[in-house]
């Protein structure tokens, strides 16, 4: 067999090196309340996408804990992750990463990755998504989404930390391409819709109107805090002051946006905060994940 002809057919493993490569995993959660206890009750997955057995650090009848993990590491071009996880009524879960998901330099044939998250909250339920920041390698190209759908008194509090490129190895995003879209419902009505692209080339990504050349991003977002005005003076008076960072709230979305030139920086401020709104969100203080500890 010809060099070319191994280029233009699917391989025994049904791996491919041209624009048909795919290579899928999912991950479906679903956690419920069981005589006082939120349990993991469904953990489907296909690929190279688990979770650790749950955690309760808070206590039995607090909220359990969970490692979502992908032994890779990152997304190379084709792969296409999907996660979903539904919490129904008086359950509470909290989904974190163990370590940071990067987004690797797409392949000489440009194809991209694909990453859906979708996060389901019934009347009731709380959930926390605070999974571990995303770096993006010069020349990565795919999309990410999010969809979370909450119903009723649901509560849901997440974030997103985005680092492009690797500065301190003089690596920085110069090409590529990354499209975001946020899409947060409650009740089937749209609350917060958000599409961003990372683009190098494009204009807003150096303009001062747009990225104003900032290597690293983060969003940290809350629904369900009885008082949001309170919330918001709390957070401007014991977070940083700085230009880095703003917060406020749209039709009940606590928003809070970072945008600067350090991981660490917006890692701290959205734990921070995270740590400040815990208490007056769900009136229990905030409890680390010891992943994050290791």
């Amino acid at each position: 067999m010809m060099l070319c002809d191994i280029a233009k057919s699917p391989l025994a493993s049904g791996h491919r090196f041209d624009q048909g490569r795919h290579w899928a995993a999912s991950l479906d959660l679903r956690f419920a309340q069981r005589d006082g206890v939120t349990r993991m009750v469904q953990a489907r997955h296909q690929g190279p996408l688990r979770v650790q057995r749950p955690f309760y650090p808070e206590g039995r009848s607090e909220a359990c804990h969970v490692y979502v993990l992908h032994p890779p590491g990152g997304l190379v071009s084709g792969d296409a992750l999907t996660i979903s996880a539904h919490v129904a009524g008086g359950a509470h879960a909290l989904l974190t990463t163990p370590a940071a998901n990067k987004l690797y330099k797409a392949d000489s044939q440009g194809v991209a990755w694909t990453q859906h998250t979708r996060l389901s909250v019934e009347d009731g339920a709380t959930l926390e998504w605070l999974p571990q920041e995303t770096i993006a390698f010069d020349g990565s190209k795919g999309e990410q989404r999010t969809h979370i759908e909450l119903h009723g008194s649901a509560r849901c509090l997440g974030w997103e930390v985005m680092a492009l490129g690797r500065p301190a190895s003089d690596l920085p995003y110069v090409s590529g391409r990354i499209e975001q879209h946020f899409r947060l419902t409650l009740d089937g009505k749209p609350l917060w819709l958000e599409r961003q692209p990372l683009d190098p080339l494009h204009p807003r990504f150096a303009g001062r109107w747009g990225q104003g050349g900032a290597t690293v991003q983060a969003t940290l977002w809350a629904v369900g805090i009885e008082d949001a005005p309170a919330a918001i003076e709390a957070l401007r008076e014991a977070l940083p002051d700085n230009a880095r960072w703003a917060v406020t709230i749209r039709h009940g979305v606590l928003l809070l946006r970072y945008l600067g030139n350090s991981r660490n920086e917006a890692w701290a401020l959205c734990e921070q905060a995270w740590q400040l709104l815990r208490p007056l969100w769900i009136e229990r203080d905030a409890h680390t994940p010891r992943i994050w500890l290791t």
